[in-house]
């Protein structure tokens, strides 16, 4: 009998519950780390931390109970962290921006500065609002968070064997490694730009696939509470795909995706249609304009008062303390003056600018 119990026991350490080939092994562990990074880009980020969208009790808590036994993560602090970090962004008080901190701390020691800020209780209550708090957030979630994880290593055990620790040691690192590290540092240090946002966030990659759309982040700092990351034809938002999805099984409602923009060649004055869609695309209108004069800017004098009208135009999104009526009559001097300048692609655009309107989808 105890060599039966001895071989039984090795044989579980060997092969696990199931017996799993290495492959299958492989597979299982991408499949329940991309669960996470799912759980973590529509319920916790999209869903609390921007509410871009409503969901359904049954995603809910299913993402819930994933993120649980997964991270071991704690949803108010999630959400009060990154909410912070959208409204103190590239500061000092930035929780994890690699231009404050650098990119070598945020890349490797990421979860430590996140550690560090989840116990700073005016983080939580400024910027913890409306997160759950029924009985199961502040009876088990909350208060055992860590039990969670604990039961995931146990099943990794029981399922595969010795093997599971190592099974279970990545689906442990992978939102540190991915979130924490790749998101938050490389994702404010290194890829090309779509907007030309106040802050250093880039597009890692144009496909949000592996970390589920969070490459995808100077387009996510452009539209923050839009429940779609991609904005170009080329970009793809896997975290989108999903959402649709749920949308279309009515488990999900979308609140908003970014706008897109629209040159009514019918509409020739400027309001406040023109200014809202001209901040919202801010940076297209400035490359359209750097196109259209381009040529001239080899000739000293053109540029100067090229110069002019490019520090006049910035000041339509970055004056704060101008009121809108008074930002819409700027705009339409703006245009008066480029009309008159004699500088024929600044005259193009000043005739193409009043057109600029938003296509909204908002829901």
């Amino acid at each position: 009998m105890i060599v039966s119990l001895f071989s039984a026991t090795l044989d579980w350490l060997a092969h696990g519950l199931w017996g799993l080939s290495w492959w299958q092994i492989v597979l299982y562990t991408l499949l329940t780390t991309h669960v996470t990074i799912a759980s973590v880009t529509i319920f916790l980020h999209r869903h609390q931390a921007h509410r871009a969208l409503d969901l359904h009790l049954l995603p809910s808590h299913f993402f819930r109970f994933w993120l649980w036994i997964g991270t071991g993560q704690v949803t108010r602090e999630w959400v009060a962290i990154h909410r912070k970090h959208h409204a103190r962004c590239e500061t000092s008080e930035d929780p994890h921006s690699p231009v404050a901190h650098g990119i070598k701390k945020v890349l490797w020691q990421g979860t430590e500065l996140y550690r560090a800020e989840s116990k700073n209780q005016e983080t939580l209550n400024r910027f913890g609002a409306g997160c759950p708090n029924d009985w199961l957030e502040r009876n088990l979630y909350t208060r055992f968070s860590w039990q969670g994880v604990g039961l995931m290593m146990i099943l990794d055990l029981a399922l595969f064997g010795a093997i599971g620790l190592t099974v279970w040691a990545v689906q442990m690192v992978w939102i540190p490694l991915m979130a924490a590290g790749v998101i938050n540092g490389v994702g404010h240090w290194w890829g090309y730009r779509n907007a030309e946002t106040p802050d250093a966030s880039t597009n890692i990659v144009p496909w949000g696939v592996v970390i589920g759309g969070e490459e995808l982040h100077n387009n996510h700092h452009t539209y923050p509470t839009a429940a779609k990351f991609s904005v170009k034809s080329y970009e793809f938002d896997i975290g989108w795909s999903y959402i649709r999805f749920l949308e279309l099984c009515g488990l999900a409602w979308v609140k908003a995706v970014p706008p897109q923009l629209v040159i009514n060649k019918t509409k020739l004055d400027c309001d406040g249609e023109t200014l809202e869609a001209l901040i919202a695309f801010r940076f297209v209108a400035l490359k359209k304009l750097q196109e259209l004069t381009k040529q001239l800017w080899a000739d000293s004098v053109p540029r100067k008062k090229l110069e002019v009208f490019e520090v006049r135009l910035k000041q339509l999104w970055t004056d704060s303390s101008a009121s809108k009526d008074q930002l819409v009559r700027d705009l339409r001097q703006w245009c008066v003056d480029a009309e008159k300048s004699e500088i024929p692609g600044l005259q193009v655009f000043a005739f193409l600018l009043p057109g600029y309107t938003l296509k909204k989808h908002s829901r």
